[in-house]
């Protein structure tokens, strides 16, 4: 192997090769989100089957498993800035194995039906909510800012890795074995996760200063975050894209049953193929050595819109297949620029709060776009809902990249008062 390949390859697995509690954290995430996805594509599936293929249901689905981090998130980040972050987590993958094992009961005894669906979907949308903003804001815990955006480009490369095999399996069960298998092994997979945090030496962490237990202490993140315009620019762009064009647990499952008239195996291959992008463009991102801004944002976001626009009008099934592979390279590079800005931008007292709100916009957006997404689709198709998403998605670019925010803003450029940002007088000295 040339000096070449053998420093970008250190390069690429820095924050890994760095920190034995990440490399356990990252190997627990990869083998549960294999069950995750696989989990994902048979409830959309069942959902289908108990409905006769209706969207609307589905938004209905994901807006009760997404729209619980619109009411707890915040809270949730408050939580993670106070407490132990492992224990956190210990409790929520605890909780969603129980989630997704009672699902897997019932619909292997076929007792299921649509409103238990809902039912456990809430359930693991509670617990989502609280589990995200703590595992946002572990990451720096583990393996502290130098490599931070390596770890999370790591993360998002494991959890998109899983996103081609799950999906795939996922389709190649429901037709030959049925769904409850999925949901069994999603059940086990959080196993492996709960290994690893277990596993984990509390010696090797960079530990964060926490906040303390004051009145207002979640008022105070919301007006740090409004007051940053490093924080509030990215958040407010992510908003509006994930509400109404990153759907994709609404459109896809659609583009190959409605517009295609295919079955699962098809449904899990195109899920498969926006997650063999989206590793790339995960890995990719974790060789980059320059730093994330608003101006990068907004061209992935072109690149994302442009592509979308094609996959409607992508004449076979075959060729929406190719073009969900770059459809996922621009989305997850559009997320972890997002995701690093954020975490790099905000205090260490605040980034729990900070990726408590990036938890609200990236899935308690959910709630509100999915059902709109969903009852449309079902109306004007998903052709045309991919169509409108991405013409959405090229005009919020331009807007970003014809405005003077696109230079970056530092945390030391900041000019909110610390003691006003965090919690207690002992952070004005942060």
């Amino acid at each position: 192997m040339s000096p070449r390949i053998t420093r970008a390859w250190g390069r690429t697995f820095a924050s890994a090769r760095g920190s034995r509690n990440f490399r356990l954290f990252l190997t627990g995430q990869f083998i549960s989100a294999i069950g995750t996805w696989m989990t994902f594509t048979a409830t959309s599936w069942l959902i289908l089957t108990l409905t006769t293929g209706s969207g609307t249901a589905l938004g209905i689905n994901a807006a009760l498993a997404f729209g619980p981090v619109l009411l707890l998130g915040p809270w949730g980040g408050v939580l993670a800035d106070r407490f132990d972050k492992r224990r956190i987590l210990t409790c929520t993958q605890g909780t969603a194995a129980v989630v997704s094992l009672t699902l897997a009961t019932i619909v292997f005894t076929d007792v299921v039906s649509l409103w238990m669906v809902f039912a456990l979907s809430l359930a693991s949308g509670i617990v989502t909510s609280l589990d995200n903003p703590a595992r946002q804001s572990f990451y720096v815990e583990m393996v502290g800012e130098g490599t931070l955006t390596n770890a999370v480009s790591l993360n998002s490369a494991a959890f998109t890795g899983a996103r081609i095999i799950g999906p795939a399996a996922a389709g190649i069960l429901i037709a030959t074995v049925g769904m409850a298998i999925c949901f069994l092994i999603d059940g086990i997979s959080y196993l492996a996760v709960l290994t690893a945090l277990l596993a984990m030496r509390s010696a090797e962490m960079h530990v964060q200063r926490r906040s303390t237990r004051e009145r207002g202490h979640l008022a105070a993140g919301l007006r740090y975050v409004w007051e940053t315009d490093a924080l509030r620019r990215p958040l407010v762009v992510m908003a509006i894209v994930f509400t109404f064009v990153f759907e994709w647990q609404v459109l896809v499952p659609l583009l190959a049953n409605r517009t295609f008239h295919a079955g699962p195996g098809a449904f899990g291959v195109l899920s498969a193929a926006a997650g063999l992008g989206s590793f790339v463009g995960a890995i990719l991102a974790a060789n980059r050595n320059s730093r994330p801004s608003m101006h990068g944002l907004g061209v992935w976001l072109v690149a994302v819109g442009v592509t979308m626009a094609l996959v409607s009008v992508a004449p076979t099934l075959p060729v929406a297949i190719v073009l969900m592979v770059p459809i996922g390279f621009f989305a997850m590079s559009f997320m972890i620029t997002g995701n690093t800005m954020l975490q790099l931008e905000a205090k260490p007292q605040a980034r729990g709060r900070v990726m408590a709100l990036y938890g609200v916009v990236f899935l308690g957006s959910t709630p509100i776009g999915a059902p709109l997404v969903g009852w449309l689709a079902g109306i004007l198709g998903a052709r045309l809902m991919f169509l409108a998403a991405g013409a959405l998605a090229v005009a919020v670019a331009v807007v970003v990249l014809g405005s003077r925010t696109g230079s970056r803003v530092t945390r030391d450029d900041l000019t909110v008062e610390p003691v006003a940002v965090l919690d207690g007088p002992e952070a004005a000295t942060a």
